[in-house]
């Protein structure tokens, strides 16, 4: 993953955090539970584009990149059937 990148996704997790404890500061408050509700389902979303992004960083650098000059340092050999394994499992994580 790049610099760039990874100061794009720790920015996004910071915003991330900073809902979730928003919400926590609601509860404090006694928020109207739809309020509460809604942030908690725009901080759901916003972890979901996290987890999109680096997903997609993942497939460039660690499965595409794979046995190239653009894989991530931290790869681990694998077989192209470990390879597809790995990716569904992850996806399979993912989704849940």
């Amino acid at each position: 993953m790049t610099a760039d990148k990874s100061k794009k996704i720790k920015a996004r997790v910071n915003r991330i955090s900073g809902q979730i404890g928003g919400i926590g500061k609601m509860i404090d408050d006694e928020r109207y539970c739809l309020e509460i509700l809604d942030q908690i389902a725009a901080a759901r979303s916003a972890l979901d584009a996290l987890g999109v992004e680096i997903l997609s960083s993942h497939l460039e650098s660690c499965v595409i990149g794979h046995g190239t000059d653009s894989q991530h340092e931290s790869a681990r050999p694998l077989t192209p059937e470990q390879l597809v394994e790995e990716v569904r499992l992850t996806l399979g994580r993912f989704l849940k």
